[in-house]
C-alpha cells in the first residue's frame, strides 16, 4: 500500500512539475502560429527580397503575394538561415558591419522566417497585408536615374559557341564640361547580357585617347553601383572618351549585349573636396593544384597618405571561396576589416561603407588581401576539379583581387576626423 501512495504521489507531482512546462510549450506553439505572412513575412519579403524576386526580374521565381511564397517556404528559411539569400555576404562577425544599401537580414528576421516555416507557414489575415511595394524600374539603375548614359559602341553577339573574346571599345561621352560624379554603375544588356559578360573595365581617355582620370568603374555579372561619400567623387573632364575593356564568353545560346555605364553627377559648379580613386589590389601568382580545398594567395597595397576607403569589391572565378582585407599599421599592428566568407561568382558585389564607418588609416597603412580558392569537387562551381589553375583572363582560369576606393586626405582633415569620431565614441576603423 506505501508503495502505490508514493507511486502516486510521484505521478502527482510530477504532473505538477510538468503543467507549467506543457503550458510553456503551448504557449510558444501558439506563438509560432501568430506569425503570419501578411503581418510579419511580407515586410521582410518587401525590403530584402521583392526587388529581385518579381516578374521579368533576374529571380527565378516571383515572391510578391501569399500564394507565391508558400511553395518556397522550406527553401526560403534554408537560403536565408545560411546567408546566401539576399545575396550578400559580408561576415556579419568580422570587422566593419555598416554598409549602404545592405539588404542582409538581421538575426531576428531570420529566426522569425524559420518559425513561421516550421509552424505551417500560415497566411493570416490578407487585410494585415502592408501596401504593395512601388518598383521604379525605369533603367533599374542602383544609383538611381543617371544623369549620363554612355554605351560601348557596338552592339557585340556572342555566339553560341566560341573561344572567349576581349577588346577594347572606345565611346564619346558627349561632355561638354567637366563634371564631378556622384555614383556610377555599369550594366550589361537586359536581354541576357549577364550571362555572357564576364567583365567590363571602364577607364577615361582625354580627348587625344590618352589615359585621364584612371580607372572610373568596373563589372562582373551581380555587381550593383559605387556611392562615393558626400564630398568626394571623380572627375569626367569635357570631351573625355571611355574604353570599355569587355570579356565575353559564350554559354550555348547566341546573345547580343551593348554595355551601359550610368554616371550621377554632382550639380553643375561643385567641385568636391576629395577625389575618388580607384586600385586593384590583386595576385597573378596563383598556383592552385588539382583537388585543393584552401589555396591561398596574398596582395598588398601601401597607401602613401591618410586614407579613407570608402568600399570595396572582391572578384574571383569560380573557384573563389573566401576573401578578407586587413589593415597593417606603421607599427605592425594589424586589423581586421572585412571578411567574404561565403564567396560567390555569381554576385560580384561591391561593398560601400557608410560615411561614419569606412576606415581611416593613417599614412604609410598597407592594406592586405587574402583570398582563398577551392579547386576541389566539394567546390560545386568547379568546373573541373581535376586540373590545376593558375591566374587567366578566362573564365575557367582564376583571378584573386579586391577593387578598392578610396581618397587621400591632409594630415589636417585626417586628425580632425578621428577626433570627431572619438567625440561620437564611433570605431576609428573597424574596433568592436
Amino acid at each position: 500500500m506505501a508503495i502505490k501512495t508514493r507511486s502516486a504521489l510521484c505521478t502527482a507531482v510530477l504532473a505538477l512539475a510538468a503543467a507549467p512546462l506543457i503550458a510553456q510549450t503551448a504557449g510558444k506553439t501558439e506563438a509560432a502560429r501568430d506569425i503570419t505572412f501578411s503581418k510579419d513575412i511580407a515586410p521582410v519579403m518587401q525590403r530584402a527580397c521583392q526587388n529581385c524576386h518579381r516578374p521579368n526580374n533576374i529571380a527565378p521565381m516571383s515572391l510578391l503575394t501569399y500564394k507565391e511564397v508558400r511553395p518556397w517556404a522550406r527553401a526560403i528559411k534554408e537560403k536565408v538561415a545560411e546567408r546566401s539569400m539576399p545575396p550578400w555576404f559580408v561576415d556579419h562577425n568580422v570587422g566593419i558591419k555598416e554598409f549602404k544599401d545592405d539588404p542582409s537580414l538581421t538575426s531576428d528576421e531570420i529566426k522569425l522566417i524559420a518559425t513561421w516555416a516550421d509552424s505551417g507557414a500560415h497566411e493570416g489575415n490578407p487585410a494585415d497585408m502592408p501596401p504593395p511595394r512601388h518598383f521604379d524600374d525605369s533603367g533599374r539603375w542602383h544609383i538611381g536615374t543617371p544623369d549620363l548614359i554612355v554605351q560601348s559602341p557596338v552592339a557585340f553577339t556572342v555566339k553560341a559557341k566560341a573561344t572567349d573574346w576581349w577588346g577594347n571599345l572606345v565611346a564619346e561621352t558627349g561632355l561638354t564640361e567637366d563634371r564631378y560624379i556622384k555614383a556610377v554603375e555599369t550594366k550589361p544588356s537586359p536581354n541576357g547580357g549577364a550571362r555572357v559578360l564576364h567583365h567590363s573595365v571602364q577607364t577615361m581617355l582625354d580627348e587625344e585617347g590618352n589615359p585621364d582620370g584612371g580607372t572610373l568603374n568596373e563589372y562582373a555579372v551581380g555587381k550593383n553601383g559605387d556611392y562615393f561619400p558626400d564630398g568626394s567623387g571623380k572627375l569626367m573632364r569635357a570631351g573625355s572618351k571611355l574604353q570599355f575593356n569587355v570579356h565575353y564568353h559564350s554559354v550555348g545560346e547566341e546573345i547580343t549585349d551593348q554595355v551601359s555605364q550610368g554616371v550621377v553627377f554632382y550639380p553643375k559648379g561643385y567641385v568636391p573636396k576629395h577625389v575618388v580613386r580607384t586600385v586593384q589590389v590583386a595576385s597573378t601568382d596563383l598556383d592552385i593544384p588539382a583537388g585543393e580545398e584552401n589555396a591561398r594567395s596574398d596582395a598588398y597595397f601601401k597607401f602613401e597618405k591618410a586614407t579613407k576607403v570608402t568600399g570595396f569589391m572582391p572578384h574571383m572565378h569560380n573557384r573563389g571561396k573566401a576573401e578578407c582585407i586587413e589593415a597593417i599599421y606603421p607599427d605592425m599592428r594589424v586589423e581586421p576589416l572585412n571578411c567574404v566568407s561565403k564567396f560567390n561568382f555569381g554576385w560580384q558585389i561591391v561593398y560601400n561603407y557608410t560615411d561614419d564607418s569606412a576606415p581611416i588609416l593613417p599614412a604609410g597603412t598597407i592594406l592586405h588581401v587574402i583570398n582563398w580558392h577551392d579547386n576541389s569537387t566539394k567546390n560545386a562551381g568547379n568546373p573541373d576539379a581535376r586540373n590545376w589553375v593558375g591566374y587567366g583572363e578566362r573564365t575557367n582560369d582564376e583571378m584573386s583581387k579586391a577593387w578598392v576606393n578610396f581618397y587621400y586626405m591632409t594630415d589636417e582633415e585626417y586628425k580632425s576626423e578621428m577626433d570627431a569620431r572619438k567625440a561620437k565614441k564611433r570605431p576609428l576603423t573597424s574596433t568592436r
